[in-house]
């Protein structure tokens, strides 16, 4: 298997995500690869109840967004770690290796398609 197209794929896809996770959050400094979402500066009036709405709804989406990015971003870099200990392609569960066309769709795939459910 060649795992430098996947690992260029991974690499990828992390800077993509690291970006967009940027646009809706900081890096936490306490906490290596945690990300908190930020608030939305909106410039609203503190009396208008619907711009504070506004404002409580922005947070919310940017807070499911780094929520799910976060997750991804985990999933990229252990299956980066997979790849100098030889693990990379074999199914964390069984053992046995995962179908390319699988890691094709998703390269931060850790089980094969029997043990994804």
């Amino acid at each position: 298997m060649n795992t430098a197209k996947f690992e260029k794929l991974l690499r990828e896809e992390k800077q993509q995500i690291e970006e967009t996770l940027s646009s809706v959050g900081t890096k936490n400094p306490k906490i290596p690869g945690d990300w908190e979402p930020s608030y939305p500066d909106l410039n609203v009036d503190p009396s208008d109840r619907n711009d504070m709405a506004d404002e409580v709804e922005e947070f919310d989406n940017a807070l499911g967004v780094e929520v799910a990015l976060e997750e991804k971003l985990r999933e990229i870099d252990a299956a980066l770690d997979r790849i100098p200990t030889g693990d990379f392609g074999k199914c964390t569960v069984g053992g046995e290796y995962i179908d390319e066309a699988r890691l094709e769709a998703n390269p931060a795939a850790k089980t094969c398609i029997k043990h994804s459910q």
